[in-house]
C-alpha cells in the first residue's frame, strides 16, 4: 500500500512539472511549424539544386567529350542553365529567412 501511495503521489506531482505551455502562435501558425517550414524550404531546394547542377554538368561534359567541336554552342546554354538553377535555391533560402523574420 505504501508503495502504491508513493507510486500516485509522485505520478500526481509530477503532472505539473510536465505539463505543456501553450503554443505560440504567429497568424495562427505554430512558431516551431513555421521553423521546420523554414529549414524543409533550403534544404530541399538545395538538395534539388544540387541534383540538377550535378546532371546537367554532367550531360555538358558528356556532350564535350563526344564532341569537342561543339564545346562553345554546348558551355554557354549550360552556364545559363546553371544559373536559373541556381536562382531557385536563392529563391528559396530568400523565403526560408522570410520565415524565419516571423518567429
Amino acid at each position: 500500500m505504501k508503495k502504491l501511495l508513493t507510486l500516485a503521489t509522485v505520478t500526481l506531482a509530477s503532472q505539473s512539472v510536465l505539463a505543456q505551455e501553450a503554443a505560440q502562435t504567429v497568424g495562427g501558425y505554430d512558431k516551431g511549424m513555421i521553423a521546420i517550414a523554414a529549414g524543409l524550404a533550403i534544404g530541399i531546394a538545395a538538395l534539388g539544386g544540387t541534383l540538377a547542377q550535378a546532371k546537367t554538368a554532367a550531360a555538358a561534359l558528356e556532350g564535350i567529350a563526344r564532341n569537342p567541336a561543339a564545346q562553345g554552342k554546348i558551355f554557354t546554354p549550360m552556364i545559363i542553365g546553371l544559373a536559373l538553377i541556381e536562382s531557385l535555391v536563392i529563391y528559396a533560402f530568400v523565403i526560408a529567412f522570410f520565415l524565419q523574420g516571423k518567429i
